[in-house]
């Protein structure tokens, strides 16, 4: 995990649930950014991160399950940031934790539809935020779908010598992460995985025709220790869906809510002979690569929940 941030899951799994959220936490703050590209997007304090408005300072980030039900789990995350003194000062004895999030559809896939994340989901996956956080069928990642497959939280990371960057994502999507031709699954860029078998792509493709009610959404954070201000990291997060398309097909649809958040935690400043510029391009590069790794982590870590089964599990001869 990289320097400054901390991550946390709460999961909810059991009889009538299949539902979660997952808390990014810059444990310091962070330089905060967003880009929202999805046709039905469930977002909260996304305004605060205009690189006009004046808060410049983000605490924590809520991934969750739940639809707009769902945002009321940062609540929780608020409550519990205040406890620690964390946030915006303002006043004498005044902060308010800033907790901007984004939820996805996953209404009814545990059998419940009442069933979904409150302030105590919230509350709970940041008290488990560590440097070592769980992947696959957890957090936000516990109902999510994609193309018929089971979806699920994605992690991956690059150092780039001076500074380092990563990817947290939930890859829920109306899209499909599979090649249809091949069977191979699109995030996985330099070919590490084995071409399935004719008899494991005819059962990717019956699973993709079984996909479920079009209602989805991948969201993520892209996280990096370098010193950016609020236009930077808002191209950062922009820049994040170019390796989300590169890892689902389509992407941003109607039916998506697509949307990815930029935490900098400024601990190392960019240099170079062009003032930075050429280190801040490298910079952006990487962080599109690098959410087409978490794509892949999430599709090759989760496993079979209900009737959506794991991409390994149909195609177990591409198991890493």
């Amino acid at each position: 995990m990289i320097d400054g941030f901390a991550i946390g899951h709460h999961t909810a799994d059991e009889d009538g649930w299949l539902t979660g959220t997952t808390v990014v936490l810059a444990t310091e703050g962070a330089t905060g950014g967003v880009d929202v590209r999805g046709g039905a997007p469930g977002t909260r304090e996304t305004d605060l991160l205009d690189p006009t408005a004046m808060v410049d300072r983000v605490d924590a980030v809520v991934l969750t399950g739940g639809s707009a039900f769902g945002l009321a789990a940062a609540d929780g995350v608020m409550t519990g940031l205040e406890s620690r003194g964390r946030g915006w000062p303002a006043g004498p004895g005044l902060a308010v934790p800033i907790v901007p999030g984004a939820v996805l559809f996953d209404l009814g896939r545990g059998g419940d539809p009442a069933r979904r994340p409150d302030a105590s989901f919230g509350r709970a996956a940041l008290e488990a935020a560590s440097a070592d956080p769980a992947r696959g069928c957890v957090g936000a990642g516990t109902g999510a779908v994609c193309g018929g497959l089971k979806g699920g939280f994605g992690y991956a990371e690059r150092d780039l010598g001076e500074v380092s960057v990563a990817a947290a994502v939930v890859v829920n999507a109306v899209g499909s992460p599979v090649d249809s031709a091949t069977g191979r699954l699109l995030g996985d860029l330099s070919g590490r995985l084995a071409t399935p078998t004719d008899d494991e792509r005819r059962a990717l493709a019956e699973a993709a025709q079984r996909n479920g009610p079009p209602l989805n959404t991948t969201i993520g954070v892209v996280l990096t220790d370098a010193t950016l201000g609020k236009a930077q990291a808002t191209r950062l997060a922009a820049i994040a869906h170019d390796g989300m398309a590169r890892a689902i097909r389509p992407m941003h649809t109607m039916f998506d809510g697509d949307a990815v958040f930029a935490l900098a935690s400024g601990r190392t400043p960019l240099t170079d002979p062009y003032g930075g510029l050429l280190a801040f391009n490298a910079l952006l590069v990487a962080a599109a690569d690098v959410f087409t790794e978490a794509c892949l982590d999430a599709l090759l870590a989760t496993e079979t929940r209900g009737r959506w089964p794991s991409y390994l599990d149909l195609a177990p001869s591409a198991r890493p």
